[in-house]
Order: C-alpha cells, then structure tokens, then sequence
C-alpha cells in the first residue's frame, strides 16, 4: 500500500513508482487518502494515521512504501495502532521525514524498516542502481553492503575500526527533533547511521551538539554517514569539516561517503537491523529487514 504520512503528492509524481512496483511483481494500492492535501501535509493528521492502520490491519498488505518525505509524521505517530503492527509485522520503506514513523515503530513495535527511496521516483536522482537496491531489499533475505564512494563529499569522514550492533536513524534533523520524545531510540551498542539534505555546516554541528550533549552518543557502537546533500554555505567550515568534528573524538569507527540519503545513487539499507561497519574497509554490511 502506497500511504503519504508526511508531505503531499500529485498523482503524475507517482506514476513511475507504481510502473517500478508493478514490474517486479507486486501489486501497488493507494491509501484512500494517498492524494489529501492540508497545506503543508497530506492531508490532516487523523486521515494520515487512518490510512497506516488500515494498512497495518490489513492482511492483504504486505508492504507499506510512503509516496514521500517532507514534514508531518511526527503529528500522528501517536495515533498508530501499534497492537496492530506487531500481530501483523509488515515493512516500511522511506526516508527523509519518514525516519520519524520508522523510530516510532521501533520503538512501539520493534519493526524494522527500509530506508530507501519513496515511491515518487526520480530516474535522475535515483537510476537503475537506486532500483536495484531498493528491490534487494524489499524482495530478498541476502545481507546488502553498502561501499564508501569517493564522489560523496562525506567521503573523507572516517575513523578507523570495525563495530557490530543494530543500524538505527536516518535522517539527523528527525533524529535530533525526536529527543525528549518516548521515540527517541536507546543508541547503547547500535550503529547510528546518519544523513540529511539543505543543513548548512554550522546547523549540522548544532544538531550533532544538541545530541552529544544529550548524552545520547556516549555508548555508540560506530557511526555511518551517508549522503550530507546541498549542505554548503558561504563559509570555509564544510560539512565534512564538521562531521569530523564532532563525530570523530567519540571513540568509535565511523565510515564517511556513503551513499545513503538524499543524493544522486541513493541506496537502500535495512534499519532496526543488525549491521557491521568496517572502516578500513570501508564497508556497511546490513541484515535483511525482511524475511
């Protein structure tokens, strides 16, 4: 089921999503209120959260892809049934915004999810590779590694050392506004894997900030960065400047140039799953999230 948690949609957006769905062999539903618009949202909060639980009380579903990110998942995951997601686990695929739902069902169900591209598909963004990946990891039960590429600007951002614990986060603006909420995950031992699009340096730094000094960071695993897109600004400081920074004296692994996030290539990987980050290597090696 195709369901619009956070920003709307048009019709014509999705269309190549559903022709990418279709081709391998699944059957894509609209959520009744796939097309509401409220605004800045996908209509109000009460239809977003409807349109989840139908999916999740529906056992013809098997799969919940979000059309896209933009704000608004975190003014109805209150209202999630989530005696419903865990009688019937079903995987939900997205990004951006749509960290704020995968923390929530971690928390309240201990769903995992898939954090790859939503079902307004962009050839130009997200080519055959993106396709590819995100495939693997809805349909198949093989582990997916994901390599460092030296084209993201991310790429210099490394500590070296290996780790093993569960991949958690995604988007590091939704993952800083969820401190001080009942979803803000236990990061003890896990892999955090971090992304986001549009942060200048310094506001990449304040969120990092705001997360050490949180206590938050004190027990991590390792660190995977992915894809910081469009996030230069008017000052000699980057955002791999920055990275290094404030991730690098934490005392853990941490692997830059990932190609995970909001950029060209975008890949998918599992998240509430158990990873290992090898920084010498330069890999992120994540179970399924299916099976």
């Amino acid at each position: 089921m195709l369901v619009s948690p956070s920003g709307p949609i048009r019709p014509e957006r999705l269309a190549r999503g559903i022709e990418l769905l279709t081709g391998w062999g699944l059957r894509p539903v609209l959520a009744p209120h796939a097309y509401a618009r409220h605004g800045y949202l996908a209509g109000a909060d009460e239809l977003r959260a409807a349109d989840l639980n139908t999916a999740f009380a529906d056992p013809r579903v098997r799969g919940v892809i979000c059309t896209r990110g933009g704000y608004g998942a975190q003014r109805m995951v209150d209202a999630i049934d989530m005696a419903a997601v865990r009688r019937d686990p079903k995987v939900v695929a997205g990004f951006s915004d749509i960290t704020a739902l995968q923390l929530a069902l971690w928390r309240g169900a201990r769903l995992a999810g898939v954090h790859g591209p939503a079902a307004a598909w962009h050839d130009e963004r997200t080519p055959l590779r993106s396709a590819e990946s995100l495939h693997a990891a809805l349909m198949t039960t093989e582990p997916v590694t994901v390599a460092a590429d030296a084209q993201e600007q991310t790429y210099a951002v490394r500590v070296p050392g290996r780790a093993t614990g569960t991949l958690l986060g995604g988007n590091l603006c939704l993952l800083t506004a969820t401190l001080g909420t009942p979803d803000m995950p236990d990061l003890t031992g896990a892999v955090l894997l971090i992304e986001d699009v549009q942060e200048p340096p310094y506001k990449v730094d304040r969120m990092l900030t705001q997360l050490r000094r949180s206590g938050r960071l004190a027990g991590l695993a390792g660190v995977a960065v992915g894809q910081f897109t469009d996030c230069a600004d008017g000052w000699d400081t980057t955002v791999a400047d920055v990275l290094t920074d404030r991730l690098g004296d934490l005392g853990v692994p941490v692997l830059g140039g990932l190609p995970i996030g909001h950029g060209t290539g975008q890949l998918t990987v599992g998240v509430g799953v158990p990873a290992t980050l090898d920084a010498d290597a330069g890999t992120l090696t994540v179970t399924p999230a299916v099976r």
